[in-house]
């Protein structure tokens, strides 16, 4: 036998001796500011167990809750420069980049979970998912419910339509958007800081605030209102988003399994944050507060208007409101 072909067959049972190296598993870092207990925490276990299970090993997802890795604020910037793979945005900062998204965070637009995603899976929503791609480098792989914001007073009214607000003081956070809200809906909207509102229900500083059923059980406004009055008048949602330097890195069938495991935690949270808000009505009822639901048409095409005839409407992509309310039908 030649060095050579000595060289050849060493070569060759030395490979056929050695053991297949697997891949070390992609690191996926996933930072949110929500608390261990919020469902938006508890569905990135949802995401984590999903995606292990349909590609064991593949990858090491990393969650990190309560700001501890970035804080809120910082973490869509972490996605963007690729510190961070994972994280929730919401529609409220993608229209702080892109003004022309500013209709996704319109009252009544969206009237459910399945809005949303009928929403992102139609043409526009193509659209809208490839230009937040292309303008904030990050990839939307599904929309998470949030809640529904609805009126909470503190005293019983007679509420039909937007009409019947007038003169009501109707706490509302501070910013430009949400005053502006406030008075689409009818009623006198009155800037007060969060922690001011149980007092300010109290004295009778304020008649009402809007919030999602679960808020107002956790800051205990039942204990200083008479009435909740389900308006609905914005059902809110999270994007679960990744960046777009963790998504071109990924094959076909990882991207499959990134996705799918996605849908599994929203489809978890979403089913999880409805079932709270329908038993809350029934705590509340308990509670003592009179639980009523007005003529919401009206307050929908009152509130449209409202915001269709404002120049907040100018910058919108033309016929995208009328598209998306067919979407609901």
């Amino acid at each position: 036998m030649t060095k050579n072909t000595f060289a050849k067959a060493l070569l060759c049972s030395v490979m056929l001796a050695t053991p297949v190296m697997a891949a070390d598993p992609i690191e996926m870092k996933m930072t949110v500011p929500s608390v261990p207990t919020d469902l938006h925490t508890k569905a990135l276990h949802v995401f984590k167990d999903a995606i292990d299970k349909e590609m064991p090993g593949a990858f090491d997802v990393q969650i990190y809750d309560s700001g501890s890795l970035f804080g809120q604020g910082a973490d869509l910037d972490a996605l963007q420069r690729g510190n961070a793979e994972m994280t929730y945005v919401s529609y409220q900062l993608i229209a702080d980049a892109l003004p022309q998204y500013g209709l996704l965070t319109a009252g009544y637009l969206f009237r459910s979970p399945a809005h949303y995603r009928a929403f992102l899976d139609s043409d526009i929503g193509q659209e809208f998912q490839q230009t937040v791609s292309d303008e904030m480098d990050i990839k939307i792989l599904d929309a998470c419910y949030l809640g529904t914001r609805q009126l909470n007073l503190r005293d019983t009214m007679d509420i039909e339509t937007p009409e019947d607000l007038s003169g009501v003081k109707l706490r509302m956070p501070s910013s430009d958007a949400w005053l502006f809200l406030g008075k689409a809906l009818g009623a006198n909207p009155t800037p007060l800081p969060f922690g001011e509102v149980y007092l300010g229900l109290q004295t009778g500083t304020i008649d009402a605030q809007d919030n999602p059923l679960p808020t107002v059980e956790a800051a205990k406004f039942y204990e200083v209102t008479d009435q909740i009055t389900l308006t609905s008048h914005l059902v809110d949602a999270i994007n679960f988003s990744v960046s777009n330097q963790f998504w071109d890195e990924l094959d076909d069938a990882q991207k499959q399994a990134v996705t799918a495991a996605a849908k599994a935690a929203c489809d978890w949270n979403n089913a999880e944050r409805v079932k709270v808000e329908n038993d809350l009505v029934e705590f509340f009822e308990g509670e003592g507060l009179t639980v009523t639901t007005p003529d919401v048409d009206a307050f929908r095409t009152h509130v449209q208007k409202a915001y269709m005839d404002s120049p907040r409407a100018k910058d919108w992509p033309q016929g995208w409101v009328e598209k998306i309310n067919q979407l609901a039908e």
